[in-house]
């Protein structure tokens, strides 16, 4: 057969042989073994390449199809397996050169418009990303520097293309470069969509011509890219003239490769993205190729010679007379500008873009190459980065003339776009102040301040040409500010007025970069000492006449809180110094404003018009002068609350100071007090009318309101905060002498044997007297004025309660009472409370939107001070208010507003969860007041179903009544109706859906409130009610109620009704409701009341979840009742007997047998009715037995009443479940209403009632009732227990169940000596073999493929419980078996076959045991053999390390259970053989690239275990410290990169951030034990630098790792330093460094001063 193929090669040759042949012949060639062709695979090659290279060249003809077939023939070879492993085997296999032109004309035909090809892109594509998978194939190309200039042009051009195809409406004109004409051709939207391949031909596809691959164009398109890009990075680096690389780039690459980059990081294309499946890591290798590419051609090292003679002035002379050209020198900066600024290569709207974004990256990569350098050189080298920043200015249309070369005589142009020249400003400033190249000192010294000069000049453009409405341009101010406030100082003033006094945009951008620059401009005056000095320009801007009318607010939030910092850290004397600038400012320029008065008005009478034109001016500019007035009021009132108050230690100059500031302050006051009265009095001459002046009359009255009421309000500010402050200084500092009370205490001696000037103080504040009466303010029209009244009031009464004199003065009780009802005002609140209101906690910002906000925290802050002097009627009224508006919804906050702002109704739930209401017994008593009134009101507006003497008595009575229910009669009549209902199971009131809402919202409110705070009064009427309601009350039954009614509604209403209730219980005064209804009374009115509402069918369309907390809810219910009763130990037999008697009566599941009969009858009830209260009776009887058992051993009389008990209980829950479980056919019937769970439940809450009832009977008796019922119920448990998917709290009650059954088993299996003696013969039989029947089960269970992981987790608790009760006192040969089974599950062999559920069930049980109480024997047995388990274990780790998918499931789990094995075994591994085993296998546990879910669980494993051998095997540490330390290296350098930053959105944020606090931990423990670890310190220190270098940390993970590194070096002394210093290398010694200055200055300091005072 070989001799026939041997002549294929005459035939590929023969021109007698069709073309279709050839190319089957070709394809059969390649892939048969059988063809002997010399050096085959180089034959074919050359072949195809020659067919292509003669049909493109017209030397040989053949259709397209057979061109198809041989470009997708040429791209199979180049993918073969079999051409790459000749490849690898070194054969030598080449490309002819020619291939390479043809596939850049290829390339170059996708790029024309005009042209059709007739191969697809896909296929060349192919081809290429074969040619270039192999360095051997590639040697095409990357043997000419200029192949691969050109191919990577026509790449990143093709790419260009597919990434703007929507944006192309008209053709590209290329432009004129060498080289480049061809390259960059007109391009549409349609040209690549025209790249289709030609119809499928039935023959070809029969053989295999064609594959078509058009659906991965842009894909591979892109990754042809990436593979170019290396390629020609590695060529790049290879050349040896830099010049040469230099002008290819520049020539041929810059303009396609910044347009590229544009493409892929701008934001507009990020659709383009998508659509192409240009995944996120491809784009970003991509943009990385591209990065380093420019870098490495445009800023070698051996340019920087070049870069010197063009940029700095000192080497500009020598190089006049080159001219550019190829003889001169090289002018790089001059060639980069030029091809920026040139155009042609892109959309002309895309044009600026591109050079925008471009210029700083250019900056970004000269800054990283030249600015470091020698210590000598690095002034040069920063000079020369500033040289190159100012050539790229120009290049954004920003000409600064002073400062650009060759252009200062071109007319002043503006950017197409600022905000993209003033991004790249933003970010060419912050690139230099980052690289620190602007030092002020040499600037000035041996520069003449040319940089100083630059950054001026263009902070002056920034102001000529401000665009305020950019939010950029404000964070260009800012960075300026950062490299020199004397860059900004001469335009102070224009910079305080544009970005904070006068900013009119009020968008959420521009005003939070706003206000970051403001916050910058206080911290650096500050830092300066210059806080005066802003201050001193703030003030002169705000005199000058306003833009607008309405300027923004001048304190925000942020701008306050950044001048309270500023403040703190600014010396007092400053701060003094700027309210004396304050007050000067409003003496000086606004106070003449308001003084002014009209001087022509009798002679502007005369002329028609000419009165009204000047009054209206002369209130214009007082109008103006009032809101100058209040924005001082607003800046000394932020700087007095804000700075350090004067006491005992300040200086007496300090202290003068003051003084002389508060006596100016306040004669400023005065005088603005009487401006106003003096107005008043002016305007009540003007009201005398004229003859003739009728018609001014209405205008004469309203002339003035507005600048009236503000100066008002900036008086009262300035009036309250001299008080505030007054006072402060008072209590604090002996030396000042309060100016308040020196005056009152003078106008007190005046008067003879009058009361205190401070009461009447109060008396004119709370009449109003001391303001005019047309200016007296209310919430409405002057709200901050109202607001500051009230303030000052209560610094009034904050006076006469400090003063003891006073408060005994007679009168003064009076006055406090006048001076709260004032505060609460209480017809303020008569509205509703709008929920939409908001207020950031500033005095100086409340409005008439947010007064109610402001005037209710006002109250709510200082309850206790004025609560004790309300009147009954306004306590009533807080109560209301309280209620109504915790009531209220919750507004959503908009995008403006702070986290921080405050609404009614969060100031009112804050008030009712915190412990300051029960402590003011009157507020909360009618707290509690109004929330009876709510629910009876509810109630007697609900429908009445039946009469009763309770509704009656509130229909009666009125629930306008304050206290209702305060008589014992009316307490008497509930309790008595409560009573009835129970019984006779009547309903009489009917509730619609609505009503129960409003229900809810109560006890929503209630269950907030502490029970301890209310009185017996209180508790017992609110806690009767509530009792009313659940036992009087159900749903209407009107069709149209339920259907709009949630099924789940009553069961929740219900739900949380009981648990309120439960709660009340608690109170300290609850005995007060026992008076009224004894306790078993009580419990039988709630438990038969439920019993009546499951009967009746009220929870027919309950969801399971609801109606299960229903259940639990009634348990915690009759516990706490029934603790409650035996804890008073009065009438408890009577009370529990009540109880039991109606638990356990037949007549109560006779009755629900009925009703369940009678609702299966007639279809309008659900025949479940009567599950849902057997199930209800079956949950009471348990948890009501099981509060009785735990209670015995009190004492004997409690002990025989409980044994009673019980044993009546248990009869009626044995009966009750057999029932339940012949009823519906067995625990495990699928179809039964009542859960397994709560089944098995019930059944072990009998059984160890009856052991606990046996162990405290006096006669020896060990016989149990219900014995065999328990044995069968057991082996139906351990027959399903295994057999198919069961539920996880089914599985552990189960448990539960097994543990209390084998504790009987031992207890009750013989009576009597002789029993007690064959015990070791016979009588343990039968447990023996219930305990291999449970370790079996056990072992299936684990082993269940049904079983998941988290389900596992979740029954280690009641497993390990199970073993306990079984290994107690387990014998030798029980524990052998249990060893045997571990021993049997512990091989590696059955996890390698796939059963790692068989190995981890052993794991599981190993990891239980070790924790168990065992006997003696057992327990050495154990341990005795713990080296060969953890040897196992360590085995089956790193065998199942190889498999990540096994790290959460067995990996993890197994670690867990060496540790376990580590904690328990302390002090019985002396041979650190088996430690160095645990930490060999630590070694191997996954910790990279995993989800954090995972890694956290991976990560945690680990950790403990090193923390075991930490805590529990010091002694074995010593001799195992290295590896120790290379497992906490391994979880140092995981979180180092796994907590590192990424560019998109961060996951498993608080995984990181909890490891890394674990890391932190652990570094604690090692620096705890440092003989141990000296010697190892400088190691893990040089280790932790290192990964730091590697990686930028979020700054939450970075925070725990240093401080945990902060420890070890502790333990380093200064040779170790030097050690390490000498060690590292440049880049790791420079995060060394940081580090070790962050320490020095933090860390060491805080650390040498607690030594100091450390014993």
């Amino acid at each position: 057969m070989a001799a026939i193929y041997s002549g294929i090669h005459l035939k590929l040759k023969s021109p007698q042989t069709q073309w279709e042949d050839k190319l089957k012949l070709a394809r059969f060639a390649w892939i048969s073994s059988q063809c002997l062709l010399p050096n085959k695979e180089q034959v074919l090659l050359d072949w195809c390449t020659h067919a292509l290279t003669g049909w493109y060249h017209q030397k040989v003809e053949f259709s397209h199809h057979v061109l198809e077939g041989l470009w997708c023939y040429l791209d199979d070879l180049l993918h073969s397996r079999k051409l790459h492993l000749h490849l690898k085997q070194g054969r030598s296999i080449s490309l002819r050169h020619s291939m390479a032109q043809l596939l850049l004309d290829r390339l170059q035909e996708f790029a024309r418009v005009d042209s059709k090809p007739l191969v697809s892109l896909s296929t060349i594509l192919s081809v290429c990303q074969g040619i270039f998978s192999s360095p051997v194939l590639s040697s095409v190309f990357t043997t000419k520097y200029e192949l691969m200039v050109d191919l990577l042009t026509k790449a990143c051009f093709l790419s260009c293309c597919e990434l703007q195809q929507p944006l192309f409406t008209k053709p590209l004109k290329s432009e004129s470069v060498t080289c480049q004409d061809e390259m960059i051709t007109e391009c549409s939207a349609a040209n690549l969509d025209s790249f289709d391949p030609p119809p499928n031909d039935s023959e070809l596809d029969n053989n295999c011509f064609l594959k078509p691959k058009e659906s991965h164009r842009s894909s591979s398109l892109f990754e042809v890219l990436l593979q170019v890009l290396s390629c020609y990075l590695s060529v790049q680096r290879q050349q040896a003239n830099p010049n040469r690389v230099f002008t290819m780039v520049t020539n041929h690459l810059i303009q396609p490769l910044v347009l590229l980059r544009y493409l892929l990081t701008s934001g507009e294309f990020v659709s383009s993205h998508t659509c192409l499946c240009l995944h996120q890591q491809l784009s970003r290798d991509i943009r990385v190729k591209i990065d380093s590419v420019l870098q490495l051609a445009l800023f070698l090292p051996e340019l920087v010679a070049s870069y010197k003679e063009e940029l700095l002035p000192c080497n500009k002379d020598s190089g006049k007379g080159g001219s550019g050209g190829t003889k001169g020198p090289l002018k790089p900066v001059s060639t980069i500008m030029s091809k920026l600024s040139a155009e042609g290569h892109c959309e002309p709207s895309l044009h600026y873009s591109v050079k925008s974004s471009t210029s700083s990256i250019l900056f970004k990569f000269f800054v990283e190459s030249y600015a470091k350098g020698r210590e000598e050189s690095v002034e040069e080298q920063r000079m020369l980065c500033f040289y190159f920043l100012i050539r790229l200015v120009p290049v954004l249309d920003l000409n600064l003339n002073e400062h650009s070369p060759g252009k200062a005589e071109q007319p002043p142009s503006s950017p197409q776009s600022w905000s993209l020249a003033l991004l790249a400003v933003e970010s060419l400033l912050s690139q230099a102040f980052s690289a620190d190249i602007y030092n002020v000192a040499a600037d000035r010294i041996r520069h003449k301040e040319v940089q100083l000069r630059f950054y001026k000049a263009l902070s002056q453009m920034l102001f000529n040409q401000a665009q305020p409405s950019i939010p950029v341009w404000y964070r260009c101010l800012k960075v300026l500010l950062s490299l020199n406030h004397l860059i900004l100082e001469p335009d102070l003033d224009q910079l305080l007025s544009s970005a904070w006094v006068n900013s009119e945009c009020m968008e959420a951008r521009v005003q939070r970069a706003r206000q970051l620059m403001v916050c910058s401009l206080l911290q650096t005056y500050t830092k300066l000492r210059q806080l005066p000095r802003l201050f001193s320009e703030l003030l002169t801007v705000i005199c000058q006449p306003s833009l607008d009318q309405l300027r923004p607010p001048l304190l925000s939030e942020a701008v306050s809180t950044s001048l309270r910092t500023s403040l703190l850290d600014t010396p007092p004397s400053q701060c003094l110094e700027i309210c004396s600038l304050v007050l000067d400012s409003i003496r000086t320029h606004i106070l003449p404003d308001l003084l002014k008065q009209g001087g022509a008005e009798e002679t502007m009478e005369i002329v028609g018009g000419g009165y009204d034109k000047a009054e209206k001016r002369l209130d214009q500019e007082k109008n103006d002068a009032s809101v100058k007035l209040f924005s001082h009021s607003q800046l000394l009132h932020a700087v007095l609350f804000n700075l350090k108050s004067v006491d005992n230690t300040s200086p007496v100059p300090l202290i003068r100071q003051s003084q002389r500031l508060m006596e100016g302050m306040q004669q400023l006051i005065k005088e603005l007090l009487e401006l106003l009265l003096k107005e008043k009095n002016t305007s009540s001459v003007q009201k005398t009318p004229k003859k003739g002046k009728k018609n001014l009359k209405p205008r004469e009255s309203e002339r003035g309101v507005l600048w009236k009421q503000k100066t008002l309000e900036a008086a009262l500010l300035l009036r309250y905060t001299w008080v505030e402050v007054d006072m402060c200084f008072d209590i604090h500092c002996s030396k000042y002498t309060s100016l308040d009370s020196a005056q009152l205490t003078a106008a007190g001696e005046t008067e003879d044997g009058g009361r205190a000037p401070v009461l009447d103080h109060i008396e004119s504040l709370v009449s109003g007297n001391i303001l005019p009466a047309p200016l007296h303010p209310s919430p409405s029209c002057s709200p901050m004025s109202c607001l500051l009244l009230k303030l000052l009031v209560l610094q009034q009464m904050k006076k006469v309660l400090l003063d003891g004199t006073l408060r005994r003065e007679h009168g003064s009780t009076l006055q406090l009472n006048r001076a709260a009802h004032c505060i609460l005002a209480k017809s303020e609140f008569e509205g509703s409370l709008d929920g939409e209101q908001l207020w950031d906690g500033q005095v100086d910002s409340v409005s008439a939107t947010s007064y109610r906000v402001a005037h209710w925290y006002l109250i709510t802050t200082n309850l206790p001070l004025i609560a004790p002097y309300l009147s009954e009627e306004d306590v009533r009224c807080f109560a209301d208010v309280l209620m109504s508006s915790f009531l209220s919804e919750q507004p959503v906050r908009g995008e403006n507003q702070l986290p921080s702002s405050l609404t009614v109704s969060l100031i009112s739930s804050q008030l009712l969860q915190s412990s300051m209401l029960a402590e003011l017994p009157s507020l909360f008593s009618a707290t509690v007041g109004s929330l009876t009134q709510r629910i009876i009101g509810v109630l007697v507006a609900a429908h009445g179903h039946k009469v009763c003497s309770t509704l009656l008595k509130f229909q009666e009575v009125g629930i306008k009544s304050s206290h209702p229910l305060s008589k014992p009669e009316g307490k008497e009549t509930i309790a008595e109706d409560i009573l009835e209902a129970s019984k006779t199971g009547l309903v009489f009131v009917l509730l619609n859906a609505q009503q129960t809402k409003e229900l809810m919202n109560t006890l929503r409110i209630l269950t907030s409130l502490n029970p301890d705070g209310m009185s017996s009064e209180d508790l017992s009427s609110i806690f009767l009610l509530l009792l009313f309601v659940l036992t009087s009350t159900s749903r209407l039954s009107d069709q149209a109620a339920l259907d709009h009614c949630d099924p789940g509604d009553d069961a929740t209403f219900l739900v949380q009704l009981l648990r309120l209730l439960t709660c009340l219980m608690g109170g300290r005064n609850f005995q007060g409701v026992l008076k009224f209804i004894h306790g078993g009374s009580l419990l039988q009115a709630a438990v038969s009341s439920l019993l009546w509402h499951s009967n009746s069918g009220r929870f027919r369309a309950t969801h399971s979840a609801d109606w299960l907390d229903l259940i639990k809810a009634v348990q915690d219910f009759i516990t706490a009742l029934v603790q409650l009763i035996i804890n008073r130990s009065s009438s408890v037999k009577i009370n529990l007997d009540q109880f039991a008697s109606f638990l356990t009566s037949k007549k109560i599941p006779n009755r629900q047998i009925v009703a369940s009969s009678s609702a299966a009858a007639t279809s309008e009830l659900n025949p479940g009715a009567s599950v849902l209260s057997v199930h209800l009776l079956l949950a009471s009887l348990a948890a009501f037995s099981q509060m009785l058992t735990s209670n015995l051993g009190r004492s004997k009389p409690l002990d025989q009443t409980f044994t009673q008990i019980l044993k009546s209980t248990n009869a009626s829950l044995g009966s009750a479940v057999e029932s339940v479980l012949k009823t519906q056919g067995g625990v495990f019937h699928q179809a039964g209403l009542l859960s397994q769970a709560f089944v098995v439940n019930i059944v072990s809450a009998m059984l160890h009632c009856e052991l606990s009832v046996l162990s405290v009977e006096v006669e020896n008796k060990l016989t149990l009732q219900n014995m065999s019922f328990y044995q069968s119920f057991c082996q139906q448990i351990l027959r399903e227990m295994s057999s198919a998917p069961r539920p996880v709290d089914f599985l552990v009650s189960s448990f539960s169940f097994l543990s209390t059954f084998y504790e009987a088993v031992g207890r009750t299996r013989g009576e009597g000596q002789e029993a007690r003696e064959e015990e070791e013969e016979v009588g343990g039989e039968e447990q023996d073999e219930l305990y291999i029947q449970i370790l079996d089960k056990v072992h299936r269970l684990l082993t269940a493929s049904w079983l998941s992981s988290a389900d596992a987790s979740e029954l280690e608790s009641a497993l390990n419980d199970l073993l306990r009760h079984l290994l107690v006192k387990c014998t030798k040969a029980q524990f052998s078996q249990l060893l045997l089974m571990i021993r049997e599950g512990l091989d590696v062999c059955k996890l390698r076959a796939g059963n790692y559920k068989e190995v981890l069930s052993a794991v599981t049980i190993t990891k239980l045991l070790s924790s168990c109480q065992l006997p003696e024997a057992c327990s050495k047995a154990l341990w005795l053999i713990a080296p060969q388990i953890i040897s196992a274990m360590v085995f089956l780790v790193r065998s199942s390390a190889e498999d990540v998918s096994l790290t959460p499931a067995f990996t993890v789990p197994t670690v867990t259970s060496v540790t376990s094995l580590l904690r328990q075994g302390e002090r019985r591994f002396p041979n650190p053989h088996h430690v160095t085993l645990v930490l060999g296998a630590l070694q191997s546990v996954p910790l990279h690239h995993l989800t954090p879910a995972v890694y956290r669980l991976a990560f945690l494993c680990v950790h403990e275990a090193l923390f075991a051998i930490v805590q529990c095997h010091p002694q074995v540490l010593l001799n195992v410290a290295p590896s120790f330390l290379n497992v906490f290296y391994r979880l140092v350098a995981s979180i180092m990169q796994e907590g590192r930053q990424r560019g998109d959105s961060d996951t498993g944020t608080d995984v990181y951030v909890q490891c890394s606090r674990l890391v932190e931990r652990m570094y604690s423990h090692i620096a705890a034990m440092a003989e141990t670890f000296t010697s190892q310190s400088v190691f893990m220190v040089a280790q932790y630098v290192t990964e730091l270098q590697k990686v930028t940390l979020r700054p939450d993970v970075k925070l725990h790792l240093t401080e945990g590194i902060y420890q070890i070096l502790d333990l380093c002394v200064e040779q170790d330093i030097k050690f390490v210093l000498a060690g590292l290398p440049t880049g790791v010694r420079e995060v060394f460094n940081e580090l070790y200055a962050s320490y020095t200055h933090y860390h060491k300091a805080q650390r040498q001063g607690e030594d100091k005072y450390t014993v």
